[in-house]
C-alpha cells in the first residue's frame, strides 16, 4: 500500500493570502522577533532566509543589522509575489524560488541564516537534513536563528495554544508537522552546532539557535 503524501497547502495562493492577512497579529510573535535579533551579530554579512514568506523577518533583520548581502528563498507563488513587492528596490536582495522539501541549492555560504515559521511544513526526517545542509552552508563564527512553532508536550496544552491563536484542532492548517524542542535541540547538537538552545518560548512558539563553530 503507498501511504498518502504529506499535506502541504502552501502551493495554494488562497492559503498564503489568508496566512498573511493575520500574519502581523499572531500572539507575541513581535517578542520572539525581538528575542531573535539579540543573536544575530550588528555586521550580519551575506545572511540567506529560509522560508521568507513576505520577507517581513528579514526586513526587521536588515533594518537593524548591516546586512551586506541577503538571499529570499521560499516556494510559495503569493509569497514569492509579496516579498518581491518588498524589496522592489533593494539590489542587496536576492530572490529565490525552491522548496524546502529538497536539498537546498548551491548559494554559497552565508554569515547568518533565520527562518521563521516554515521549516514546521517538512516531514520530521527533512527537517534533520535541512539543519545539516544549514550547518553546510554558514562560515565559521556563523549563527543559525529558527523562530519556529513546535510542538506542545500534551494535546491539551495544544488546543490551548490554537485558541489563542484563534483555531481549533478541527481548523488548524493541515500543513503542519509539528515537532518538540527537545528533538530539534538535540539534532543541532549532533550535526555540531555550538551553543545551542531555545532562547525564547511562548506556549507553541520557540526561538532555536546554535553556532558554526
Amino acid at each position: 500500500m503507498t501511504a498518502n503524501p504529506p499535506v502541504n497547502l502552501w502551493t495554494s495562493s488562497e492559503h498564503a493570502h489568508q496566512y498573511l492577512e493575520h500574519a502581523d497579529s499572531i500572539s507575541h510573535r513581535e517578542e520572539g522577533e525581538a528575542a531573535l535579533l539579540e543573536f544575530i551579530p550588528a555586521q550580519a554579512g551575506r545572511i540567506l532566509d529560509l522560508g521568507t514568506g513576505d520577507g517581513r523577518l528579514l526586513a526587521l533583520v536588515k533594518q537593524a543589522r548591516r546586512v551586506t548581502e541577503a538571499v529570499a528563498l521560499d516556494f510559495s507563488p503569493a509569497m514569492l509575489e509579496a516579498v518581491g513587492k518588498r524589496f522592489a528596490n533593494d539590489s542587496s536582495v536576492s530572490i529565490v524560488t525552491h522548496n524546502l522539501d529538497s536539498p537546498l541549492p548551491a548559494l554559497g555560504k552565508f554569515d547568518d541564516v533565520i527562518s521563521s515559521f516554515a521549516i514546521h511544513h517538512l516531514v520530521h526526517k527533512r527537517k534533520r537534513e535541512l539543519y545539516a545542509e544549514i550547518h553546510g552552508l554558514l562560515n565559521p563564527g556563523g549563527v543559525f536563528c529558527n523562530l519556529e512553532h513546535v510542538a506542545s508536550p500534551t494535546p491539551r496544552l495544544h488546543e490551548e495554544f490554537l485558541n489563542r491563536i484563534g483555531f481549533t484542532v478541527e481548523t488548524e492548517d493541515p500543513s503542519n508537522k509539528l515537532l518538540d524542542v527537545e528533538t530539534q535541540l538535540k539534532w543541532l547538537r549532533e550535526i555540531g552546532f555550538a551553543d545551542v538552545d531555545c532562547h525564547w518560548k511562548w506556549r507553541e512558539l520557540a526561538l532555536l539557535a546554535g553556532r558554526r563553530l
